[in-house]
């Protein structure tokens, strides 16, 4: 079991595609120079492999096409969330906050290029459509590890859960993206607090839905009812062995 004090990471892990001289992301920040100097139309598959200096061939095994070059970080971070979920976690809802805001880290580290990229996507309309898939991926890869961790949670709770938060990053990160200065630039712990209201908001017992039903203990009293009368009612139930 993975120490729940140690910070969350994303390991980079390996993959399985062929080894190039110059990684996915690296020929997919290229791409994206040339997307916006030229435009996204105008810039053909040979040209971005000539300017990251890979053959057409290489450029073909790492992408199926130009329009898969330009979110090539977001496939690398969903692979890393996925290996990152294989881990084990006390509280799985916290989990799925911390690869949010891990993944709001790695972009603020690239924000220049993040950047450029936004303005090319907001200009292109099939790279708007290719965002919104994009997007998709992160709530089923959230919300399929949620119901995979707590089968006992109603599934659309899980759904709606994984909707929230990345919808609540997303927000962030174009406010970040689109800041016209630092002033309004948000960094990890206050994305971090976002995300805790959400978690309150969905899981307000935090790790206690993890715990098994047969540990619980559910009491139900009259909104009249005074608090020390309820007090008594259920030390007088532990005492009699009712309960």
């Amino acid at each position: 079991m993975s120490d729940p004090s140690a910070p969350a990471t994303l390991t980079p892990v390996s993959s399985s595609r062929p080894a190039d001289a110059r990684s996915r992301v690296a020929v997919a920040d290229i791409a994206v120079g040339l997307f916006h100097t030229q435009g996204y139309e105008a810039t053909s598959a040979a040209q971005i492999a000539a300017a990251a200096g890979v053959s057409r061939s290489t450029f073909f095994r790492q992408f199926r096409s130009k329009d898969d070059v330009i979110f090539a970080d977001h496939d690398e971070l969903l692979e890393q969330i996925g290996e990152y979920f294989t881990r084990e976690h006390v509280d799985p809802w916290l989990a799925v906050c911390d690869a949010a805001a891990l993944v709001f880290e790695r972009f603020r580290e690239r924000l220049e290029v993040v950047r450029v990229r936004d303005r090319v996507v907001r200009q292109t309309s099939v790279l708007r459509d290719r965002e919104t898939v994009m997007v998709s991926r992160y709530e089923k890869t959230f919300s399929a590890y949620l119901r995979r961790r707590l089968p006992q949670v109603d599934p659309v709770l899980a759904i709606q859960f994984a909707a929230a938060v990345t919808a609540t990053h997303n927000y962030e990160l174009r406010r970040m993206i689109r800041a016209a200065g630092t002033e309004r630039m948000l960094d990890s712990a206050g994305l971090a607090a976002h995300l805790q209201a959400v978690r309150t908001r969905f899981a307000p017992g935090g790790v206690a839905e993890a715990t098994p039903a047969s540990e619980l203990l559910v009491a139900v009293f009259p909104a009249s009812a005074l608090p020390d009368d309820v007090a008594r009612a259920i030390a007088g139930r532990y005492q009699s062995g009712s309960i």
